[in-house]
């Protein structure tokens, strides 16, 4: 595959796969070496490779597949396919921060078409383009996997559970701004850049950043707490039998 080629299947336009600059060619290489090590067979490292240009760049570029290519000796068609394949690479250029509004049926349904409608109104951007100033992208998201908060929205894959528009647009607002912003659940943000770092597989360097992770929240943990046949908050004697008798309906 001729590198306008793989520019063409990534939807961007076509220009040649250059090679990184010899520093960072350099440096990712080293990475590079560290990944495929932890795998028995090379290839299977070209995930977490992914998420090492992606980010180095923002995006996984032409430049990037050429890059996982010659490092697993791979055709640049089998790394784009990969590339292609998982909606977690970016084939844009990101954001500072990656916004994610989930419009799967129970968050649409709860509001997530409506939030993702007004976002892309508000900031003058559409589905998968990014703010002039570099600082915000944003995507709809098929499901983040967190139906128990409905409506949910991601920030570099950090939950925000819960949203309105609203409170979206304020949310969008205060990291254009610089204002720090907590999520619900997890750790405190970093940039979409270092998530996909974390994400091919090094650790979290930011302090106390791993305490913050968390457990299930309450809702998610809801059906357990029923099976186990405890009590929940609100809900005065709901109370679930098991099939050997244990617990009892109130």
């Amino acid at each position: 595959m001729s590198p306008s080629e793989t520019s063409t299947e990534l939807g961007l336009p076509a220009m040649p796969a250059k090679p990184y600059p010899a520093e960072v060619h350099e440096r990712l290489a080293a990475d590079a070496a560290e990944l495929i090590a932890r795998y028995p067979q090379s290839r299977s490292a070209l995930l977490p490779l992914l998420h090492l240009v992606q980010a180095e760049e923002g995006f996984v570029s032409t430049t990037g597949i050429r890059f996982c290519a010659e490092q697993l000796d791979l055709t640049t068609a089998e790394v784009t396919a990969v590339a292609t394949f998982y909606t977690m690479y970016r084939r844009r250029p990101a954001g500072k921060h990656h916004v994610g509004v989930c419009t799967n049926t129970l968050c649409a349904v709860l509001g997530g078409d409506q939030i993702f409608a007004e976002l892309q109104q508000h900031l003058g951007i559409g589905n998968n383009e990014t703010t002039e100033d570099g600082e915000i992208s944003i995507e709809h998201i098929e499901c983040n996997a967190a139906c128990d908060y409905a409506p949910v929205v991601m920030v570099n894959w950090e939950f925000f559970d819960n949203q309105t528009p609203d409170s979206t647009r304020q949310l969008v607002d205060d990291l254009r701004a610089g204002r720090e912003v907590r999520p619900t659940r997890g750790a405190r943000l970093c940039s979409f850049k270092e998530s996909a770092r974390i994400l091919a597989g090094f650790p979290d360097e930011r302090e106390g950043a791993n305490d913050e992770s968390g457990a299930g929240g309450a809702p998610s943990l809801a059906g357990l707490r029923l099976a186990k046949g405890e009590q929940l908050p609100g809900t005065p004697g709901a109370r679930v039998v098991s099939p050997r008798g244990e617990g009892s309906d109130a």
